[in-house]
This record gives C-alpha cells, sequence and structure tokens, in this order.
C-alpha cells in the first residue's frame, strides 16, 4: 500500500520533470560551426616555397560532420571542394610574389533544400555545389546536391612566399654543328622552368653579341637560321621555326618578320640562346660553343657562285680532286662553285638544314659512291627543283636497294633495275641518239653498277650500253630538264679525253640553260 509520503515524492519528481523539460525546449543548443586547419604537410613550416605548391586542409565539426570546404586565394571568390588536398600552380608576375590562401569547413547541418545562394559570414559562397546531370549549368529537380551548413567563419589561413625561378636551358642531343657551313644552319635546345614551361614567355637568340638579341615565342625548341643577302655585308638573317620555310618568326604584337642581325661572313660565328620567364627571370646565354662534338665556332662561307658540289662520298679517293680540275680548268667556272661536304661536315637536323642550303644556289652537282643519302635525297629533290633548281647526279647505289626509295626522287620504274657486280674497263655507255652526248668509256673496273628501266612519260632516256653489260639505261634526263642522272662516278669514265668535260657543258649549259 503506497504511503502519502511516496505520492507526494511522485509527485513532486513529475512536476521537477516537466519543468525541467520545458526549459529544455524553450533553451535548445545552437549548432557549433565546425573549424578548419591548413597546411603544406605535416612536417612543414612555411617558407619560400617553388610557384607548384601542395596544400593540404582539414575540418572538425563537434556536433556534425563536415560535407566540404571553400577554398579562396583573395577572401573573396570561393569555390567549394570536397577534396582535402590539391596541387595548385600560382602565376608568378613578380620576381618574388607572397599569395595568401583562405580555407573553411562546411558541416551538415543544410535546410535541405537547394540554395541558389548561401551567404553567410557576411559573404557570399554562390550556389550550392551539385551535379549537374543534363549539362545545362542550372540545379534541376532530381539533380544531387551539397546541403550545405554553417561555414566556418574564421578560415584556416597560410602566406605563401613563392620564389620564382629562372629557366634553364641545355642543348638537344641533336644539336651540333659542322666545322663549316654555308650561310644556313640549325640549333635546337630545351628550355625547361619548375614553375612551369608555360611561364616561359621568350627564347632570345644572338649571333656573335648577346646585346644585338631578338626574342621569338617562347614554345620554340627549333630554329634554322639562314640568309641570302651576300651583297649586304651586315645581313640579316630570317628565322624558320622547327625548319619549316613557311614558319617564319614574327612579332606577335605586329606581325611582323623577325630578323637576327650579326652574322659575318667567312669567318668564324657563336650562336646563344636563352631563355625569358614572364616575370622577366632569364636563364644563363646558351653558347653554341658548349655543344657537343662541336668547336667553339663554325666558320660560315659565303657561296661564291650559281654552282655547289654536294660530296655524299663515304671514301676517300682522288673524286673532290677531279672535280676542282674538271670545273676550273675544263668547264671553266673557277671561283664560281662551291663544294658541300655532307659526310664530313654533316649539318645537323639534315633534312632541312641541307634543302635550305642548297637553296642558295641554282645548280647542285651531286656525286656519292656506292651508298648516296636516298633518304636526303627523297625529301629534297622535289622542293628544291619545284623552286627552279637543277640538279646533275653521279650516283652509284648499294647492293641491295629498295627502289621505291630511288623512285622519290628519280623517274625509273618500280620494279625493274639490272645490276653488275663488276663494269670492266674499256666498258662505253652511248647516247641513244649518237649525236648530243659524248660517249662514256670505264677507265678501271667499277664495282656495283646499276642501270634502271625507266617510267612511261617525263624522262628522257640517253646512256645505255650497247655491248649489254647492263640492260636498260645508266644516263636520262627528266622531261622538265632540271634532273640530269649518271649511274656512274665521273672521275671513273673518262676514258675519251674531254668526254666528261663535254657531257657537263651540254648538261649544265644547253640542258639547265644556266649560265657560269
Amino acid at each position: 500500500m503506497i504511503n502519502k509520503f511516496t505520492v507526494a515524492l511522485v509527485l513532486t519528481g513529475l512536476v521537477f520533470f516537466y519543468a525541467c523539460n520545458e526549459k529544455m525546449v524553450d533553451n535548445p543548443v545552437g549548432n557549433k560551426a565546425p573549424l578548419t586547419k591548413v597546411f603544406l604537410n605535416p612536417d612543414s613550416t612555411v617558407s619560400q616555397q617553388q610557384s607548384t605548391i601542395k596544400l593540404h586542409w582539414s575540418g572538425d565539426d563537434p556536433d556534425g560532420f563536415v560535407v566540404g570546404y571553400y577554398i579562396s586565394w583573395d577572401g573573396t571568390n570561393w569555390s567549394f571542394t570536397a577534396k582535402n588536398d590539391s596541387l595548385f600552380n600560382l602565376q608568378i608576375g613578380a620576381v618574388d610574389t607572397i599569395f595568401s590562401f583562405k580555407v573553411s569547413a562546411a558541416d551538415n547541418s543544410g535546410n535541405g533544400k537547394y540554395d541558389t545562394q548561401i551567404i553567410q559570414n557576411n559573404l557570399n559562397y554562390g550556389p550550392e555545389p551539385f551535379t549537374d546531370f543534363n549539362g545545362n549549368n542550372v540545379w534541376d529537380s532530381g539533380e544531387q546536391f551539397t546541403d550545405i551548413g554553417l561555414i566556418d567563419p574564421n578560415p584556416a589561413s597560410l602566406k605563401l612566399p613563392i620564389k620564382n625561378t629562372a629557366p634553364t636551358m641545355e642543348w638537344n642531343i641533336l644539336s651540333t654543328h659542322p666545322d663549316t657551313s654555308f650561310t644556313v644552319m640549325s640549333f635546337g635546345w630545351n628550355a625547361t622552368d619548375i614553375d612551369g614551361e608555360k611561364t616561359i614567355q621568350h627564347i632570345n637568340i644572338a649571333l656573335n653579341d648577346t646585346t644585338n638579341f631578338v626574342a621569338i615565342n617562347g614554345s620554340v625548341k627549333l630554329v634554322t637560321i639562314r640568309t641570302k643577302d651576300f651583297s649586304n655585308p651586315t645581313p640579316l638573317m630570317d628565322i624558320l621555326i622547327d625548319g619549316d620555310p613557311n614558319n617564319l618568326a614574327a612579332n606577335e604584337t605586329d606581325g611582323q618578320k623577325i630578323k637576327l642581325p650579326g652574322l659575318v661572313y667567312n669567318a668564324n660565328n657563336i650562336f646563344y640562346v636563352q631563355a625569358e620567364d614572364i616575370s622577366g627571370a632569364k636563364s644563363i646565354w646558351l653558347s653554341s660553343a658548349t655543344q657537343k662534338n662541336s668547336k667553339p665556332g663554325w666558320f660560315v662561307k659565303k657561296p661564291k657562285g650559281k654552282f655547289v658540289v654536294v660530296d655524299d662520298s663515304k671514301k676517300v679517293d682522288n673524286a673532290p680532286d677531279f672535280y676542282a680540275s674538271m670545273l676550273n680548268d675544263s668547264v671553266q667556272i673557277k671561283d664560281k662553285y662551291d663544294f658541300y661536304d655532307i659526310f664530313n661536315q654533316k649539318p645537323p637536323f639534315l633534312n632541312s638544314t641541307f634543302l635550305e642550303t642548297i637553296k642558295l644556289f641554282d645548280c647542285v652537282i651531286w656525286y656519292s659512291d656506292n651508298d648516296p643519302s636516298l633518304d636526303l635525297a627523297s625529301s629534297s629533290v622535289q622542293k628544291y627543283t619545284n623552286l627552279g633548281g637543277k640538279i646533275f647526279f653521279s650516283l652509284q647505289f648499294p647492293q641491295s636497294v629498295e627502289l621505291t626509295q630511288i623512285q622519290g626522287f628519280l623517274p625509273i620504274a618500280p620494279d625493274s633495275s639490272d645490276y653488275a657486280t663488276f663494269l670492266p674497263t674499256g666498258a662505253t655507255a652511248w647516247d641513244t641518239t649518237q649525236t648530243n652526248y659524248p660517249k662514256l668509256q670505264v677507265t678501271s673496273s667499277l664495282a656495283r653498277a646499276r642501270s634502271f628501266y625507266l617510267s612511261n612519260i617525263g624522262v628522257t632516256p640517253i646512256y645505255y650500253f650497247p655491248k649489254k653489260e647492263l640492260k636498260g639505261f645508266i644516263g636520262f634526263e627528266n622531261s622538265e630538264k632540271n634532273i640530269f642522272f649518271i649511274g656512274m662516278p665521273l672521275h671513273r669514265i673518262n676514258g675519251i679525253p674531254g668526254s666528261v668535260k663535254n657531257l657537263l657543258t651540254k648538261v649544265l649549259f644547253d640542258d639547265f640553260k644556266l649560265t657560269p
């Protein structure tokens, strides 16, 4: 049986409970904003950093959980991320720059609906982030969104003194120069900047005098420089980007072509290159004197005349002396031709440098032993003749050769050729008409000779062997009369006195219509 004391105690307890409960409802505990931290890495301190930097941050919410973070570099414009770190590329605008990074955590105490604007802490953080399934840049019903609650009103911040680093340069592994060249040369380099290669704004290049440089686009890594201004004692050189004659360096503001001063004819020259970033920081000048396997500079020859003899021979014999004697005394173009030794004085970035070099001349006399530079001929001959150039070939070929390679620059049939291990002394090649071109006679046994069957159009057959030492034709000319070919070395087919002189005179002056 419950006594009066027990009942009174229960009633007192109920009164106290309801009083406390009413007080709790009238005075609920408020939601607390999350707290944010930011750091470079767990063990680092802030010091002068490079401009590519990784930052980390974290958040803690005492009465909920963190759904993401708002970050800002100016304290006004904020962007949302769910990540706890990011790699930033800080654009350098001066030699050294101090950046201020801020981050605020956001908790999960949202209102359960999508908000087009989040305004807290006297800041407009923009619309709540959402997944734009239909790509219309507008939140639509059904699209997932992050329901933003309270945002830390006291952002974690970090001041970052960013040190600009000057670019560095080195020569491309293919960049080397011969001891001697004509007024064409190519240079390639690699420019890097740990602040990002896009910060390299200019490449400065100079000849002989680094105080007299020109600036080209910072993305350029290869140039061919050239000039044909032979009457000017202080010529300006064209700058071919990537060796392309259709892509000349130009001023980015007005489009005017940029030309390089400083070349000295018939003298030693040195090329310099330097990288400059957007802050004005510059690499040291890289000098061609430091190129691998190169002398401190290279001798630049001014061409003597219209003719160039391309020496594509790998063997040492009397061919250069023969050509010099023939051109000086017999053909009588002394002091009007040059030799271009592409074996011992091989230029860098061969295709572009070689083509721009032979374009300095009206006529090329190209000779080789039985291993000519077929790829080079295929890439350059048509481009050269399309510009009006003439080529006299005296070439032999290796025992095994792809006829399609030869067909790339000579008008031969693609699937037929004849080959002789030796042509005997005294073997004679004739003109098919027996009137216009001199007979040619082998003066000593000639190894690995090859004749061809010709394409049906665009070619005039000239030399063949009437005794059938070889079938087909060993000499021919294209119908445009800008390419002549003889498949034997001239210095070994001069058995009939004056025959090679007469052949050169006939082709160079009658067929090619050139003047000494």
